[in-house]
């Protein structure tokens, strides 16, 4: 078992940045990759975000490229989503996911933290 706890969500305006935060106990963190994905209100759930066990690769949309950056200390078992030049379409609840593998799909994720509100104001 994984037990993820996001943090960092909040009200920012159009422009603006924040930065989330995941903290992973249990079982190996770095046996993970781990990701981020949102979700909208009506819309499936996309990743945005994912970063292999090592940290050596990261995987972004184009809708976040350059924007988003994902980053994962192991020695603290935490992943961190910086984003920047947030845009009102960035507005979702934010989860943080751990899979041994790289994975698109939401439905084949193994573990999921609780979400994290992020609104971003125009």
């Amino acid at each position: 078992q994984v037990q993820l706890v996001e943090s960092g969500g909040g009200l920012v305006q159009a422009g603006g940045s924040l930065r989330l935060s995941c903290a992973a106990s249990g079982r190996s963190f770095s046996n993970y990759c781990m990701a981020w994905f949102r979700q909208a209100p009506g819309k499936e759930r996309e990743r945005v975000a994912a970063i292999s066990r090592g940290g050596g690769s990261t995987r972004y949309p184009d809708s976040v490229e350059g924007r988003f950056t994902i980053s994962r200390d192991n020695a603290k078992n935490t992943v961190y989503l910086q984003m920047n030049s947030l845009k009102p379409e960035d507005t979702a609840v934010y989860y943080c996911a751990a899979d041994p593998v790289f994975t698109t799909n939401w439905r084949e994720v193994d573990y999921w933290g609780q979400g994290t509100q992020v609104t971003v104001s125009s």
